[in-house]
């Protein structure tokens, strides 16, 4: 027997970041979630599986037009001809409460209940799907305790959207629940949804897995995204991660602690996006480089970021199918026992130290965050990336950046924060 395991497809959800500057490949990159999941039928029907499983999230919340329904309705229909099965729950994004639209879709597909736990069984195939779907977006109990007991006969699957034990910090903790809760079901296989990193939490007796989601939306979804294949010979269960992704995003991180001037940073971030082109395998390419370390060239990285940018865009160019979606300076001034004490040090050591007392006070950091102009409020969507206001790591990261651009500003050759001083 063979399965296709998926999860947070979020079709029609737009990709973030991409049309800051002319020439961002904004159009390019809007159909990839789409074409993500037309590969994942592909992949489908190539392999010939039994059936496909969706963990949830199928949609980004509420349809803006019936034209989502409609496109997810076609590429379920391609699988009904090729005789393929699909199973599917609701997740926080697509829970009831949220979709005010619906679509009768073709009669291969079943979707399991919000009201309860339940199990539906396909003698045919000796699988036996067992789940329960998000009637509301802020699920908080643990739904696995309530889930039926595995099908004597049966390749028994748990299908479930959840956070698991605090998985990842990037997502709300919907349906928590410990490994241990999911092991004494006695299922052979986990099918899980929420987390948008592939991880497997555990290969075999039984598979818990997250396949991740089949397309990466912004810059914190980096790296090769897609769906578990899962085989079933007897009692031998494999899974197999299979790359699905139409465009790819990375995060470049450039250590510039050799680095003495713009010009030397500026070669090593080359030599990184060449590495992050040939990592994308041919795919479209949108790069987000930070240059890091105590170095030299800290100072004037942060005075000609401007011109930082638009040369790692120019470099680009030459290039195959990469944008620059984002450069960031997160890099300090090395620490020297020869500083002189001079007032414009002192001045910056002044400044450090205010900046200290601020930043460890975090009710004081968000006062000063609030009083920001553009930021209409604590609850505003910001960076691009869906980042809140009210997002702690967030608040710390810009001031922490303010920081640094004051103290280049100003000339200081004191160390900044997280430089070992």
């Amino acid at each position: 027997m063979k399965l296709l395991h998926a999860a947070d497809l979020h079709i029609d959800s737009p990709l973030r970041g991409l049309s800051r500057y002319p020439g961002a490949p904004a159009e390019e990159f809007r159909g990839a979630v789409r074409r993500a999941l037309e590969n994942l039928v592909d992949l489908a029907l190539h392999e010939s599986v039994d059936a496909v499983l969706l963990a949830g999230d199928i949609y980004d919340g509420d349809w803006k037009d019936y034209r989502t329904g409609l496109f997810f309705g076609s590429q379920m229909q391609r699988l009904r001809e090729a005789g393929i099965k699909v199973c599917m729950i609701s997740g926080n994004h697509d829970a009831q409460s949220r979709i005010t639209k619906e679509l009768r879709l073709p009669d291969n597909v079943r979707s399991l209940t919000t009201a309860r736990p339940e199990t539906i069984e396909y003698p045919d195939l000796g699988l036996a799907v067992h789940g329960q779907g998000f009637a509301e977006r802020d699920i908080t109990d643990n739904l696995a305790l309530g889930y039926p007991k595995a099908r004597d006969g049966f390749l028994n699957v748990g299908l479930l959207h959840t956070a698991l034990e605090g998985a990842d910090d990037n997502h709300a903790l919907y349906a928590p629940c410990r490994v241990d809760d999911l092991a004494a079901h006695g299922y052979d296989y986990w099918a899980l949804g929420h987390i948008h990193t592939r991880r497997v939490v555990r290969a075999g007796d039984p598979w818990i897995v997250f396949p991740g989601n089949l397309q990466g939306r912004h810059a914190r979804e980096t790296g090769p995204k897609g769906a578990t294949l899962v085989t079933a010979d007897g009692p031998r269960v494999t899974a197999e991660h299979r790359d699905l992704d139409v465009v790819r995003w990375d995060h470049l991180h450039v250590d510039a602690s050799g680095a003495g001037d713009v010009e030397s940073a500026l070669g090593l971030a080359d030599q990184g996006m060449r590495g992050s082109v040939r990592a994308a395998d041919g795919r479209p390419l949108a790069l987000r480089i930070s240059f890091t370390g105590p170095s030299d060239a800290h100072q004037a990285l942060w005075r000609d970021i401007d011109r930082v940018e638009n040369e790692l865009r120019a470099a680009a160019g030459d290039l195959d199918d990469v944008w620059i979606e984002k450069v960031r300076v997160a890099t300090t001034h090395p620490v020297r026992r020869e500083d002189s004490s001079g007032d414009l040090t002192e001045l910056v050591g002044d400044l450090r130290a205010t900046a200290s007392e601020i930043r460890a006070d975090a009710a004081e950091l968000e006062k000063l965050i609030r009083r920001l102009p553009g930021l209409r409020g604590i609850g505003a969507a910001v960076d691009g990336e869906g980042v809140r206001v009210d997002d702690e790591a967030w608040r710390t990261r810009v001031f922490d950046e303010a920081v640094d651009l004051l103290a280049a500003m100003v000339g200081g050759d004191a160390p900044g924060p997280g430089s070992g001083a």
